[in-house]
């Protein structure tokens, strides 16, 4: 039975740390390692992850050099061939690290895993992620990565296993970008590998905050970089330049938000028309304003567990 590294990356999370620690604990898959890289936290993250006692946990302190360092330091740590990230307010099922293990022993030549996961808005209910034109029951490659993850990503850095050969080969995260480093980590490897699917969901991907997920922070301005990558590459695949635009929409609408109209002039321009449904149109030429209050009006009823987004169909 293969062993996995478990790699978490942990910065003032003093109040999550220990219900993603139980929740890895918890494991029916018991052949793991857990790295956890404290990338200088001032809360008191350390003394929580200290009063574990379990032979399989190690804490290693780093200076603060952001989440891309942190995971990149913990896989040159650790002992395993297989790599699986956890993100320090994130939470396994129990069947989590079960569910990619099969996967992988059945699917071995694979560059990446992914597992099917669950939303969590405020703490309210566990809501599906959804994936384009994958079936329920699916288990095993998926035929095309960028066409099914369109609406909901195929890989989401909590619910991925990676051989630590592939992530070694492939370059690791990009520790220049401080927002969107994931999807270009899932990028470089689904260009060249294959990717394979479980789509039990076995991951939570637990959001407290708006600032979590729905609004803008400065950092977001580096995902402008996910599209200087692979300039030359989303004009022959069609799925993946409908991916790419997607993603430039997406970027482009937090842009205008932030009153950078200049980058969003420059992927408005980008984005061909054809690849976004009705609703994405209509908000790429919506005011900042209207689109501030819809905002509100989104997080409103998320609390409601009310989940309305452009992506959906």
């Amino acid at each position: 039975m293969a062993s996995i590294s478990v790699i978490i990356p942990l910065f003032n999370k003093e109040h999550f740390i220990k219900k993603t620690l139980l929740s890895v604990l918890s494991q029916t898959f018991s052949n793991f390692e857990v790295l956890l890289i404290n990338d200088g936290s001032t809360d008191g993250s350390v003394d929580v992850v200290n009063s574990f006692i379990d032979e399989r946990i190690t804490l290693h302190t780093t200076k603060n050099k952001g989440v891309s360092h942190a995971r990149n330091y913990g896989v040159s740590k650790s002992s395993s061939d297989l790599i699986a990230f956890l993100d320090a307010d994130d939470l396994w099922e129990p069947n989590h690290l079960e569910n990619l293990n099969s996967l992988y022993t059945s699917f071995p030549k694979c560059g990446l895993y992914a597992a099917a996961y669950y939303k969590q808005f405020f703490n309210g209910n566990k809501m599906n992620a959804h994936f384009n034109g994958v079936t329920k029951d699916h288990f095993g490659v998926i035929e095309d990565y960028f066409s099914a993850s369109i609406t909901d990503s195929i890989a989401w850095t909590s619910a991925v296993l990676i051989p630590k050969k592939t992530f070694l080969e492939i370059g690791g995260f990009d520790e220049e970008m401080r927002s969107g480093q994931d999807t270009d980590l899932w990028i470089r490897i689904a260009l060249k590998e294959s990717v394979a699917f479980s789509a039990i969901a076995s991951a939570n991907k637990i959001i407290l905050s708006p600032q979590y997920h729905l609004s803008y922070s400065s950092s977001r301005i580096d995902r402008m970089k996910l599209f200087e990558n692979f300039k030359d590459l989303d004009t022959s695949n069609t799925s993946f330049k409908k991916y790419m635009d997607l993603n430039r929409f997406s970027v482009a609408i937090e842009r205008k938000i932030e009153g950078d109209s200049g980058s969003y002039r420059q992927l408005k321009k980008e984005i061909d028309p054809s690849n976004l449904n009705f609703s994405q149109r209509v908000l790429m030429n919506t005011p900042s304003i209207i689109i501030g209050f819809l905002k509100q009006l989104q997080n409103a009823l998320l609390r409601c567990n009310i989940y309305l987004s452009p992506f959906k169909k």
